[in-house]
């Protein structure tokens, strides 16, 4: 998968989850952070779990739920800072 299509899905996916967790938000550039670092801990949550994605929405759904995880606990820290 090229770089641009890595950040394209990796923004999509950073936005879907974070109207999944409803957060505040972090903007484009935030959004594209949070899909692509989801992606590498969707990848690796799932992998250990056993369960293999292929394609652009395989890369897609591994990087929202990733995104999601991230988002969660970013959020359960923020909440214990406080």
């Amino acid at each position: 998968m090229n770089i641009l299509m890595i950040i394209i899905v990796g923004a999509i996916a950073g936005w879907v989850a974070g109207l999944i967790v409803k957060g505040d938000g972090f903007g484009l550039l935030g959004n594209i952070v949070v899909g692509i670092v989801g992606a590498f801990i969707g990848g690796y949550v799932l992998t250990a779990l056993g369960v293999v994605t292929t394609g652009t929405l395989g890369f897609f759904v591994t990087s929202v739920i990733g995104a999601v995880l991230l988002l969660v606990i970013v959020g359960v820290i923020r909440k214990l800072l406080r």
